[in-house]
């Protein structure tokens, strides 16, 4: 019931959410809005070429990016601090700021120990709703160039339009959480009394500190932003994020709302709603698909509790109050999309069930993020219309245009860069484990490296939490990853749609092949999954499908009278041993 009212809710609100965003996008700029700009010096009614246009989008990152840097590393003398926390390592400053600036918000740190007020504020929230308005700015100015315009919009304009649809709906959702219970405050920590006094490593306790702040703020816009990352290190498994089951359900839903709006807002853009329907019926196929295989894999039990009367679903690093369902309802539409938080511990899946996330971030479209989902989405449809056109013998057109040499290498190096980035990085992680600091040596091990390189390319940022990723390695790596898989998907795009706006329309005939109807989303969805399981599918079978193999073959074979299991050496070769400690345990 809770998986079918967050469908219907999300589709719901995306109907008219979506109708009012392509109204704004195709209008002029507003009388407040033009104001705003000419204060900056910028004229909103100048126009740009699809050059300037990304030359403008990477530079306003670069300085955004540089700014967050430097909060980071001298937080520790910055005002807005009042639980004294030092400045952060310049590598994990360099991966967050890399990571936020990107729309993914992988966290290498644990929020409410790592980052002061300021920093969480203006180094993260601040960034969290500036990168999915420039997605969605990007994502327009690749409509307007397929609609066969030169002047793909103005970037100052876009951005601002965004950011002027992302406040308002993030101002309710935050309101909401706060009256669910979410903490929205400017006070230090706070400490409580325990009712059970405990040990810990000889050392009596009393009292906990409870970590607050304005915490609700940031939770509404990393949902709807589809970014991610947490107040909280453990992230929106932790009560104080996500207090209630109306609060788990306000977060799912806002998880996909802007990605399923943008998809009715890009064919009305277009003025073809059709080729919007089409679109929305194969990202929700995958989506049902990918939702309903692990919402199955976790009511499997825990195969290292198998022969210990253990029935029911797999509850390991789950919360209890929520269940199993409600942690795989989330786990697999967080990573459908681009937003990667989590309210569960991803690295307890079972091995099948954390199968699903990858193949949900190697598809990196399927409602995806914030205007850069829709933008993958176009680049599998230039590639399906090329195909098909070669299968038919007919020189390929999209929207009246046609496509040819220029525009197909550059797709194909679009598609590319995600196996040569993942693949190589993981099989580079793997084989220099006293580096790396890579502690796994089976299968799940694998698992966790290509999850981590694979989260980072999809701009999602959740995790398989059995690494210890605070490290140089880590971080500069993931955020060369991190910096290519955001700006390459979107400027290549970008160029396309320029490249084929400076083309004369070819008027459609009968022999046209059209994109609005079921016959090409079936080959849309074709092509996709050929190309992505091509690429992956030998990594998923010597990572997760194997170890669900072995863990099939090893059930525990005899039960101590102490409880304890014994199996088999297989299984304990896959198990996961003590890994190097991370900085939190469950991250976006």
């Amino acid at each position: 019931m809770d998986i079918f009212l967050t469908y219907l809710l999300a589709f719901a609100l995306a109907v008219p959410l979506g109708t009012l965003i392509a109204r704004v996008f195709s209008g002029p700029a507003s009388r407040l809005t033009a104001g705003l700009l000419r204060l900056s010096g910028v004229d909103a009614r100048q126009g740009m070429t699809w050059r300037q246009y990304g030359v403008a989008l990477l530079g306003t990152n670069l300085l955004v990016g540089l700014a967050a840097y430097l909060i980071y590393v001298f937080q520790g003398a910055l005002p807005g601090n009042p639980d004294g926390i030092g400045n952060m390592r310049w590598d994990t400053a360099l991966h967050t700021a890399a990571s936020f600036i990107t729309n993914t918000n992988q966290q290498h740190y644990s929020g409410q120990s790592g980052l002061s007020y300021l920093s969480q504020m203006v180094g993260i929230t601040a960034l969290q709703l500036f990168t999915p308005a420039v997605g969605m700015a990007a994502l327009f100015a690749v409509l307007r160039g397929l609609r066969g315009e030169t002047n793909v919009g103005n970037y100052y304009l876009d951005v601002t339009r965004a950011v002027g649809l992302l406040v308002p709906t993030s101002f309710v959702l935050a309101l909401l959480l706060t009256w669910q219970g979410v903490p929205s405050t400017f006070g230090g920590a706070k400490t409580a009394t325990l009712l059970q006094p405990q040990t810990v490593e000889g050392t009596p306790l009393t009292t906990q500190t409870i970590p607050v702040g304005p915490v609700a703020a940031m939770v509404a816009i990393k949902q709807l932003g589809t970014n991610g990352g947490g107040w909280y290190g453990p992230n929106s498994a932790v009560p104080l994020e996500n207090p209630t089951g109306l609060s788990n359900l306000l977060e799912l839903v806002s998880i996909i709302l802007f990605p399923v709006a943008l998809v009715v807002a890009a064919g009305l853009f277009l003025r073809r709603p059709r080729f919007g329907v089409a679109i929305m019926g194969v990202m929700s196929v995958l989506s049902a698909a990918l939702t309903l295989g692990l919402v199955l894999a976790e009511r499997q039990p825990n195969a290292a509790l198998a022969g210990l009367a253990a029935a029911g679903p797999n509850l390991e690093g789950k919360e209890v109050r929520l269940g199993a369902d409600a942690s795989a309802l989330w786990g697999a539409l967080t990573t459908q999309t681009s937003n990667g938080s989590v309210n569960a511990m991803h690295d307890s899946l079972t091995p099948l069930g954390g199968l699903v996330p990858q193949l949900g971030m190697f598809l990196n479209d399927v409602y995806g993020g914030i205007g850069v989902g829709m933008i993958n989405m176009l680049v599998f449809v230039l590639l399906t219309v090329f195909i098909a056109g070669l299968m038919v013998g007919r020189t390929p057109e999209l929207f009246g245009r046609k496509i040819e040499a220029r525009e197909v290498k550059v797709a194909s190096l679009i598609i590319l860069l995600q196996p040569l980035m993942v693949l190589g990085f993981t099989a580079a992680t793997l084989s220099l484990p006293g580096l790396t600091g890579t502690s796994n040596p089976g299968f799940h091990g694998l698992s966790q490296v290509l999850y981590e390189y694979n989260s980072a390319f999809a701009n999602n940022g959740s995790g398989f939490e059995g690494l210890g990723d605070n490290t140089p390695w880590w971080n500069v790596t993931c955020a060369v990853v991190l910096i290519l898989a955001r700006f390459l998907p979107i400027l290549g795009p970008l160029a396309i749609a320029g490249l084929l706006a400076a083309k004369k329309a070819a008027p459609e005939t009968s022999g046209t092949l059209r994109v609005d109807t079921p016959v090409f989303a079936g080959m849309l969805l074709s092509v996709m999954l050929l190309l992505q399981l091509l690429n992956f599918a030998p990594a998923l079978v010597l990572g997760p499908v194997a170890e669900g193999l072995t863990l099939g073959r090893a059930a525990p074979s005899t039960v101590q009278s102490t409880g304890q299991t014994t199996t088999q050496a297989t299984l304990q070769s896959t198990a996961q041993p003590a890994p190097q400690p991370s900085t939190q345990d469950v991250k976006k």
